[in-house]
This record gives structure tokens, sequence and C-alpha cells, in this order.
């Protein structure tokens, strides 16, 4: 035994005990009474959370190089908010919609009880191309990728009993945004629920539709009045609303590389405030409410790094170039969605690891909002089954990992930092090539963006023939007696005969001269420049017109569109 020096006799350890587990518990338990609130577990929305490791380790809200760059401060590469996921996690959605409206609601009330967050809704071919689930072009695609929705009845469905001033709905709708809108919020005030209490997100990108997905019906032009017109409305009637989702999600799943995502998404982006700005708004009343949403694939570094790139180039070209002061306009806020195209339908149990490394990638690069792609999808319509285990991820991710501790926990990697910068450079160089072609809706004229989204995934493909790109189950490690069948979802076979005549005796019940005088009074403001077409909208959904009638005023007025030939 030795002494210190104040002469207190203190034990001196020797290095077998030094070494010994039970040395380092010991010293566990020291710190445990010295520093007991990091090693307990508190409220995730209270000021006074710590946070540790599973051992015990004490956790800072975010590391990095003294002074290099803040999470939280401009230009936002590291994070929007200085605690992240510290404060409020990012939000759990899950993509559903099949068949008639009483179907999808009953797996919206299914998924919100096993914890989702949010609700985004998909729609079928004819609600996204505006055509009545009772008329003859949507004969065999009533309910068959999404929800059916031609009238307000059918709404009042698939919302009923949904508590719309609490849950974020997102709706994944285009060319027939405005009307699909004016009906949620025609169902929101028979709810009693104000709509400067409603938080959600409608899509409203028909950009990417005319490059990369296909479900336009107007010309860009016109295309654009009605996504501004919802700018104005909602930043006067629904002010928390988003306006818009601007999507490199579908780019992405046409073929794009991540750079292509973040240039021609960001390159839309500037179209779209271009087009407000033309229209009289100013850039801080409406740029807070704008969103985007990405596509997170399977290269994860480089995936994580996308998002952190985004961050800064929204924050720089809303500073730079459209000089707005309110740090809300600057703060890039996304939607996530894990890759459908990385999806299999060879070993399709693969696909649960897939997703989990894409949830994981989404995180780690600081996403307000994730759908997580049930295993199955490469083959149907998810199960419930495989939509709760696919939420189940980002509830282990979120509860059990310890990841969201930290914002931007990989941040300072030489690795991740040297892919920002050039994932952020390259994706200018794409947002300057169509600058100089005069913007984007040139751009689209002259099919420059389709052009070089089919030339990377001719490329992509090539690489996947030739086995430079391995995937594990369809060129490489198969199973030469896969014999396993995955029962995907099963549509009701009378769903489509149902709502064909749910819609037709919608319309037999309504007072056509009232219908017949609202959409004439419609087409004379689609004729009118300038002119709200929003509340012109909702007074035609009030006098029973469907969402096929109103569509077919804007095609007498705008014209469809018919694309590059």
């Amino acid at each position: 035994m030795g002494s210190t020096q104040g002469g207190t006799s203190a034990p001196v350890m020797t290095v077998l005990e030094i070494t010994s587990p039970g040395y380092y518990f010991r010293i566990l338990q020291v710190m445990i009474q010295c520093y007991p609130d990091s090693m307990t577990k508190s409220s995730r929305n209270s000021s006074s959370v710590s946070f540790s490791t599973a051992s015990g380790i004490p956790l800072s809200a975010s590391y990095s190089e003294v002074d290099r760059e803040k999470v939280g401060l401009y230009p936002y590469s590291r994070g929007i908010h200085e605690n992240m996921y510290r404060g409020r996690l990012w939000t759990m959605r899950q993509y559903a919609g099949f068949g008639t409206a009483q179907e999808t609601n009953e797996r919206y009330h299914y998924l919100i009880a096993q914890g989702v967050t949010g609700l985004s809704v998909a729609f079928d071919l004819p609600t996204q191309m505006g055509i009545d689930a009772d008329s003859n072009r949507a004969v065999g695609e009533v309910g068959r990728v999404g929800v059916s929705i031609s009238t307000l009845d059918d709404m009042r469905a698939l919302l009923h009993d949904i508590p719309l001033s609490t849950v974020s709905v997102s709706m994944t709708i285009n060319s027939t945004a405005a009307i699909l809108l004016a009906m949620y919020l025609v169902v929101a005030r028979e709810q009693g629920v104000a709509w400067s209490s409603l938080r959600g997100t409608i899509q409203n990108d028909c950009l990417k539709e005319y490059m990369a997905r296909g479900t336009y019906i107007y010309p860009p032009e016109a295309a654009m009045r009605l996504t501004t017109d919802i700018f104005t409305f909602c930043g006067n009637h629904v002010p928390s609303w988003n306006t818009i989702s601007i999507s490199g999600y579908h780019i992405r799943e046409a073929g794009a590389s991540a750079v292509q995502e973040l240039g021609l998404t960001f390159a839309n982006a500037i179209c779209y405030v271009e087009a407000a700005l033309k229209a009289g708004l100013a850039i801080d009343d409406f740029a807070p409410r704008l969103a985007f949403f990405f596509n997170c694939q399977l290269d994860f570094f480089e995936e994580i790094a996308k998002f952190r790139a985004a961050r800064r180039i929204w924050a720089k070209l809303m500073k730079e170039r459209f000089l707005a002061q309110d740090d809300r306009s600057l703060k890039l806020r996304f939607h996530t969605q894990t890759a459908g195209s990385s999806l299999t339908a060879q070993q399709p149990e693969n696909n649960i690891i897939r997703t989990t490394l894409e949830a994981l990638a989404a995180v780690l690069g600081g996403t307000q909002s994730l759908h997580t792609n049930g295993y199955d999808e490469a083959l149907g319509l998810p199960t419930e089954g495989s939509a709760r285990l696919a939420l189940r991820t980002q509830q282990i991710i979120a509860n059990e990992t310890g990841v969201p501790h930290v914002a931007d926990p990989l941040g300072g990697s030489y690795y991740i930092e040297t892919l920002t910068d050039t994932l952020e450079t390259e994706a200018f160089s794409i947002i300057d090539m169509i600058e100089r072609e005069g913007g984007m809706l040139t751009a689209l004229e002259n099919n420059i963006p389709q052009s070089e989204i089919e030339r990377s995934a001719y490329e992509w493909q090539q690489k996947v023939e030739s086995g430079e790109r391995s995937i594990v189950g369809v060129n490489a490690f198969v199973d030469s007696d896969e014999s396993a069948e995955v029962a995907g979802q099963t549509l009701n076979p009378d769903s489509e005969k149902t709502q064909r005549e749910c819609v037709t005796a919608y319309k037999t019940r309504r007072k056509m001269s009232s219908v017949n005088k609202a959409l004439r009074m419609l087409e004379a403001s689609a004729r009118t420049s300038g002119t709200s077409l929003m509340e012109q909208i909702i007074f035609s959904l009030e006098a029973g017109a469907t969402l096929g009638e109103i569509s077919d005023v804007f095609r007498t007025v705008f014209g469809e569109y018919r694309g590059i030939r």
C-alpha cells in the first residue's frame, strides 16, 4: 500500500488488476455516481436530455473540427437544426393506397395503430391523369397502383376518422394536385379543422413528370400556372402546408445518377422559384414552404454525402441567387424514400437488408421525413405484414441504434467531406448546363434532361449485364432452385366495379344546373390570366363537380401535352 500527498492511504493497483474487467466495472460505477444524468434516459423533447452510447459514454450533440462548420448554421450541409433528432425525430411515413377509398382508409388506420407519424397517399393512374373511375378510359386501372379518388365522397371516405389536426398527410399527386388539395381542404373544413392548423405536403411537381415519370396532362406553362396558384392560395389560407415537394426521387428511379438527381432537381426548383417571383410573390413569403423529395439508393456513403450537398446547394441558391433574407428560406427540408428500383423479385428477402441500409443512410444524411419500402414491392403492392416490417425498420433505427443522438455523425470524415464537395460541384455543373439551354422549360422542349437520364440508365444497365455491378440474387450469388414464393397484396376483384358504380351514383344525385354553372365559372377563370383557380376549384367541388370534369375544363382551355415525338 502507498499513500497520497495528503497522507490518506490509497491502494496501489498492479498491472494485472488494472487490466482486469473488474477494474473497469469499478470505474464505470464511479462515472455513474459522478455523472448520473449522462447514464439515464429521459424525454427526447426535454431540453435537459442527455445522450450516451450503450456503454454509457456521454455524447455531445455534434462533433467537428473547431470552428469548421457547426450544425444548424449556413450553409447547413451538416443539418438544418442544431440538435437535429435530439429535439424531434424524423416523420415516419408509409406510402399507401389501393382499391377504394374505404379499403385504403382501413390501411391508414392500421398504420397509425402501428406507430406511423405521417400518412402518404398513393393515387391510382386515372386519378393522376384526371379521369373519373366510371370513364371507359379508366377500365382496368381503377385502384390498381393507388387509391381511386373521383369525388368529394371518395375523399370523405379516405379520411374518415383520420385526425387531420394532428396527422401530417402527404399526397403524391401532380397534374391534378390542385383538385386533390381542394378536396382535402373541403373535407378538413367539414371535420371542423381550421386550415391554418393543417400540416402536410402536396407533391405538385409537374416538371419532373415531363422528364422522368409521364403522368402529365397539360403543357408545361399551364401546369406551372396551377403549381404557382397553389403557392399563392396556401400562403394566404393554409400557411403551414408544404405547397410543393420538388422531386428528385422519380428522376433517380428513371435511371439518373446521384449527381443528376441533385442537378436536375435543383434546376427544376429554380424554375418554380422564378415562376413564383414572376407571379408577384415575394421570395420569403413562399420559399419557407417549399419542400423536396429525394431517393436513397445503396451506395451508402454517396447517399449520405448527397443529402449534405443538397442542403448546401439550396442554401447557396436561395441566399446568393434569390437574395432570400429569412433563414427558413435557406433551409432545405426533404422527405426521403428508399429506392424502389433497388428492390428485386429474385430472393425478395434480400430487400429487407437493402431497405435497412438505405433508411440508415437517409437518417445519417439528416432527412426530415422517411418512407421505407416493403420487401415485396418488386412483386406487387405491399401487404400489411411487409408494411409493418418496413415501419419497424425505421423505429429500430430511431430507438435502438443510438444513431439519432448525434447530428451529422460522419461529418469531418475525409471521405464524406470530399464526396460532399464533389457532389456539390458536379450538381452545379448540371444546373449551369440547364441555364445555358435557357432554363428548364426550354431544356425540356429540347429533350435535354430526358436524354441525360436515358444515357445514365443505359450505362447502368450495361454495367449490370456485364457483371461490373453486382446485384445479389440477380447477377451474383444466384440460387438455381428458387422456389420460395412471396404472397403480395391481394386486390379485391370487385373494387373497380364498386368504385365505378359509386361514381355513377354520385353523378346522378347532383343538381346539374349548379354543376354546370360552377364549371362555366371555372372555365372563365382559367381563360383569365392572374385569376385564382384554387378558389373556383373548391366552389366547383362543393357544387358537385368531379375530378374528371374539372380536369376536362382545363383540357379545353389549356390543351394536352403530347411530349417529344
